[in-house]
């Protein structure tokens, strides 16, 4: 089995909630280990995120100018989704974790 630590997402969210930020390949597991979500405009903003479906922050708010780092040990089977979304295109997030093929 090979193990790599990877950016799984980086880029600025889109507007729609819902929009698949990253897809687990097939015949891999992920481990999500953290999530760091940044506001580059000076106005509040809100973010959301879900893994497989079920929500790990929903329509947060985020102070401008700040980040949020989000700690965790997730583990995604394969082809099961994360995704998310803000207010503003001006909120930047970043995904890391490691990929098990």
């Amino acid at each position: 089995m090979a193990t790599t630590v990877k950016a799984l997402f980086r880029g600025a969210a889109t507007t729609n909630t819902a929009t698949n930020l990253y897809a687990v390949p097939a015949a891999t597991t992920a481990v999500i280990t953290n999530i760091v979500v940044t506001n580059t405009s000076a106005s509040l903003q809100s973010y959301t995120l879900s893994l497989d479906g079920v929500s790990i922050a929903n329509t947060v708010a985020i102070s401008g100018n700040d980040s949020v780092v989000i700690d965790m040990k997730q583990v995604l089977g394969a082809t099961k989704i994360i995704a998310g979304g803000a207010s503003a295109t001006s909120v930047n997030i970043h995904i890391s974790g490691v990929e098990i093929a």
